[in-house]
């Protein structure tokens, strides 16, 4: 049984905008992993764990996952406090 993560992926360090975290991923979870003896490398048999698929909302990830019997798991984006403060706040004794 194939199973799947349902998110919204987070800002990389190197983005200063939040423009690639709108859309709903949907990445299957890789299975059957190995580590070469010689070298270190991890690999594995499974091809689905390089796939991800993007939605507009949460709601078409579920259908499509239901639709094609796949165990997912919701991970709801967690919600970040922004203080706004000036530069000069820095400063500022406390």
């Amino acid at each position: 049984m194939k199973r799947a993560k349902i998110f919204i992926p987070s800002k990389t360090a190197m983005q200063s905008g939040r423009g690639k975290t709108k859309k709903w991923v949907l990445a299957f979870e890789s299975k059957n992993t190995k580590t070469n003896p010689l070298m270190g490398w991890e690999s594995g048999e499974d091809t689905l764990g390089e796939v991800l698929l993007k939605f507009s909302t949460k709601e078409k990830a579920i259908e499509y996952a239901k639709k094609n019997n796949i165990n997912f798991q919701v991970i709801e984006p967690k919600k970040s406090n922004f203080i706004i403060k000036s530069y000069a706040d820095n400063f500022l004794k406390d």
